[in-house]
């Protein structure tokens, strides 16, 4: 059966921070189960959007449609709205993922939402930076981690400038590719290490 990982998509988001997620879990090439995973946007209707980076996206669904029964994941990209009222029903679609065990991954603007909501009051987490968070008066300080990105069972954190660190997180959490198999993609896309590509092709997959 394939599953699948719900993109939120809304105006102003920051398309970069997640390419190499969308790309990678589209290409079977190396994956563990290919075609396991299928990637569906998801607004809060279903009238357009565009990106930050001008690209225009129509919804695949909504969000009263999006439930954590039929997802693997909701993946929260950064944006210029997430102070905003108009970001607070991807914020409750993440709490309803979360009570309910599916993980939810977000990076830049987006996990700064999920802090003024409390939802990182109590988990291991990063951001862009401590100092991003404690501006929207959140009580989770203690618990911030400087890196790239962490995981905290269903939730997934990243900060702005790691959209390979955020995808490996993401394919680690799915369990897309063989550890060797990530480590290998990591290496290429993170280190730019060529050593990486070479060790993907030798893998057969």
């Amino acid at each position: 059966m394939v599953e699948t990982v719900h993109v939120a998509v809304y105006d102003t988001l920051a398309d970069w921070e997640i390419g190499y997620v969308t790309a990678h879990i589209a290409d079977p090439e190396w994956q563990r189960n290919p075609g396991r995973y299928r990637v569906r946007t998801v607004g809060v209707s279903a009238e357009p959007v565009t990106t930050k980076g001008g690209l225009r996206i129509v919804p695949d669904t909504v969000l009263a449609d999006a439930t954590p029964e039929d997802s693997a994941m909701l993946i929260l990209a950064g944006n210029d709205i997430w102070s905003t009222d108009a970001y607070a029903p991807f914020v409750d679609k993440a709490r309803q993922f979360l009570d309910a065990g599916v993980p939810v991954a977000a990076v830049c603007g987006a996990t700064g939402a999920l802090a003024a909501a409390g939802l990182l009051d109590e988990r291991p987490h990063t951001s862009n930076a401590l100092e991003f968070l404690q501006g929207v008066g959140y009580g989770g300080a203690g618990l911030y981690r400087d890196e790239p990105a962490v995981t905290d069972g269903d939730l997934i954190t990243a900060s702005g400038i790691a959209p390979v660190d955020f995808a490996r997180a993401i394919f680690a959490r799915l369990d897309m590719y063989e550890p060797r198999v990530l480590d290998a993609w990591y290496a290429l896309y993170g280190e730019r290490d060529p050593r990486g590509y070479c060790e993907l092709m030798a893998s057969g997959s």
